[in-house]
């Protein structure tokens, strides 16, 4: 499991690095490869992380509690926007340049996207497979600690200030969640998915 555990964190790194950093903008649709990237890290999941999968069930109080961490997330990062922008020059840049990523790509197909494959796909691979599995090797604080270094981490060939913190501040918050309770990992899936399209497509900032 440990190889298998790695190679899937290269993997993920390698997508990441195609889309997100400057040497490869412009050469691949950022969303196309993101919808693509988010089925190979379902797959991973899927292949390799079955354990921290298993009665992986969408209960009603799984949804409204999905529901409100998005809210919350959603609520957090409005503060932290006009906060961010009061304090930083180059704060209203960096979230400029990461809605810019969306370019002519059709909003719809975005938020199809983020709601049904890339932000399901986040928490299946990061929390459920990723966190699980360090969580069972290096114990629930340390393994915790890590899958949050490592989720915000990939985020790092965007050289964005901002997209970094983002990633910190969400990896944080759902890191911690499945730390406190794995079982959460459905209402994660739809925080992750409903929050993505919310700040990215319906709410941006």
């Amino acid at each position: 499991m440990k190889g298998k555990l790695i190679l899937s964190i290269l993997i993920a790194a390698f997508l990441w690095f195609v889309m997100f950093s400057p040497w490869t903008a412009g050469k691949v649709n950022f969303w196309y490869a993101m919808t693509f990237s988010a089925i190979t890290l379902i797959i991973l999941a899927l292949s390799f992380g079955k354990e921290g999968l298993k009665g992986l069930r969408f209960t009603w109080k799984q949804i409204m509690f999905g529901i409100v961490i998005a809210a919350v997330l959603w609520g957090v990062f409005w503060v932290g926007d006009k906060v961010s922008q009061m304090m930083f020059d180059f704060a209203r840049p960096g979230i400029d340049s990461i809605y810019g990523m969306k370019g002519s790509t059709n909003s719809l197909f975005i938020a199809l996207a983020l709601l049904f494959i890339i932000g399901p796909a986040e928490e299946l691979f990061w929390r459920g497979f990723v966190q699980h599995s360090l969580m069972q090797k290096m114990g629930k604080y340390w393994g915790s600690a890590l899958a949050i270094l490592i989720y915000t981490g990939i985020h790092v060939w965007s050289f964005n200030p901002m997209l970094l913190l983002a990633a910190l501040a969400c990896g944080v918050i759902w890191g911690v969640l499945y730390l406190y309770n794995p079982r959460w990992l459905p209402a994660l899936i739809i925080s992750h998915a409903i929050w993505d399209a919310c700040a990215f497509v319906i709410f941006p900032f």
